[in-house]
C-alpha cells in the first residue's frame, strides 16, 4: 500500500490537527453517556448484574474472542477489503440488537462476532491513515487500541494508556500484548453483555451498545493512527506528540459535541 504523500505540515497544522484529534476523542465519551441515558444504569453497577460464573469465566473468553478476531478480521478483507465506517457500525448494531433479543445466552454467543467487528473497523481506520493493517507493527497497533477505557469509562486523560509506544513487535510481543488487553476488554465487553440483558429493552440496548462500542473504537482508532500519521508527516517524535495531545485532552475546555 503507497503511503501518503503530502506537504510537510507547519507548527499551526500541526497544532490544527492536535486539537482535532483532542475533539474526537471528546466526542467519544459522549457516545458511552449516551447510551447509559438509554439503559438507566451505572457503568459502575453493569458487571453486578452478571451472573458469577459469566463473570467467573469472561477474561478467558474475551482473550479466546480476541484471539480468533485476529484471524477472522483480516480474512474479511479479502472478502470486503476497504469498508467504510458506516457499513462496521451498521453490521455491529443489527448484531447487537440479534444478542440482545434472547438476553444473556445470545448475547454471549455474539460476543467473538463483536470482537471481530470491531478489530476489523479498527483496521479500516488505519487503512484511512495510510496503513497496512497485514504489517506486524499496525497488526499491533490494531489490538492495542482495545487498551483504551471503553465508552462507558471514558474520562478525559485516563484512557490513553493504548498510546503508548510500540515494542519492538514479535510473535510473542503480540501474544503478550493480548494477554494484557484482554482483562481490560473484558470488563468493556462485560458491561456490554450486561446492557443487553435489561429487561423489555435486551434488543434495543443491544444495538445502541454495539453501535455505541463500535463508534468509540473508530474514534480511538482516529486518534492513535492519526498521531502516528502526523508524527511521520511533520518528522516529529511519536512520544512528543503523544504529550502534546495528553495536554489537550486533560486541560479543559475541549468542547464535546
Amino acid at each position: 500500500m503507497p503511503e501518503i504523500l503530502s506537504a510537510v505540515p507547519t507548527s499551526h497544522d500541526v497544532e490544527t490537527r492536535l486539537k482535532d484529534l483532542a475533539m474526537r476523542h471528546a466526542r467519544a465519551g459522549n457516545l458511552g453517556i449516551q447510551m447509559l441515558n438509554l439503559i438507566g444504569g451505572q457503568a459502575e453497577t453493569l458487571l453486578s448484574r452478571l451472573p458469577d460464573p459469566v463473570r467467573n469465566r469472561l477474561g478467558e473468553a474475551t482473550e479466546q474472542a480476541l484471539r480468533a478476531a485476529m484471524q477472522a478480521a483480516h480474512r474479511s478483507r479479502d472478502v470486503v477489503s476497504d469498508a467504510p465506517g458506516w457499513w462496521s457500525r451498521a453490521l455491529s448494531t443489527a448484531m447487537g440488537a440479534a444478542g440482545g433479543m434472547g438476553g444473556l445466552p445470545t448475547a454471549l454467543a455474539e460476543l467473538p462476532v463483536t470482537t471481530t467487528v470491531l478489530l476489523r473497523a479498527i483496521q479500516d481506520v488505519a487503512v484511512e491513515h495510510g496503513f497496512d493493517p497485514a504489517e506486524p507493527g499496525v497488526h499491533y497497533d490494531c489490538i492495542q487500541i482495545f487498551a483504551a477505557a471503553g465508552p462507558l469509562d471514558h474520562d478525559d486523560g485516563s484512557d490513553l494508556a493504548f498510546l503508548s509506544t510500540r515494542v519492538a513487535v514479535t510473535g510473542t510481543a503480540v501474544q503478550a500484548l493480548i494477554s494484557r488487553v484482554a482483562p481490560r476488554l473484558a470488563t468493556v465487553l462485560g458491561q456490554k453483555l450486561a446492557a443487553q440483558t435489561v429487561p423489555v429493552l435486551g434488543a434495543a440496548a443491544g444495538a445502541a451498545t454495539n453501535y455505541a462500542y463500535t463508534s468509540y473504537y473508530q474514534q480511538m482508532a482516529h486518534v492513535h493512527f492519526g498521531l502516528r500519521r502526523l508524527a511521520i508527516e511533520a518528522d516529529r517524535d511519536h512520544d512528543v506528540l503523544v504529550d502534546e495531545f495528553r495536554k489537550l485532552v486533560e486541560q479543559p475546555p475541549v468542547k464535546r459535541a
